[in-house]
């Protein structure tokens, strides 16, 4: 089911009662669909492919990224002494 932002934003309630009842509800921006409302108790694409054991979860927390280098010029100039 596809709805407008403004007549999404006009009939909300009747929207959340459709989505409560199972259905996913498309909301279109000028006729572009540009979110989805799904019912809670519906799996996410993740989860689903967690599920079929198409893919595993991380084992570990992403890590932190380095620090920043302090450079005096542009970041070609860093690419360019490297290359020498």
């Amino acid at each position: 089911m596809g709805v407008g932002v403004r007549a999404l934003r006009d009939g909300l309630s009747h929207y959340l009662a459709e989505v409560r009842s199972g259905r996913t509800v498309t909301v279109t921006d000028h006729g572009k669909p540009v979110a989805r409302i799904v019912p809670v108790e519906q799996p996410t694409a993740l989860e689903r492919l967690i599920a079929e054991g198409r893919v595993t979860r991380a084992r570990a927390p992403r890590q932190a990224a380095p620090d920043p280098i302090a450079a005096d010029g542009p970041a070609s100039d860093l690419v360019a002494d490297q290359r020498r």
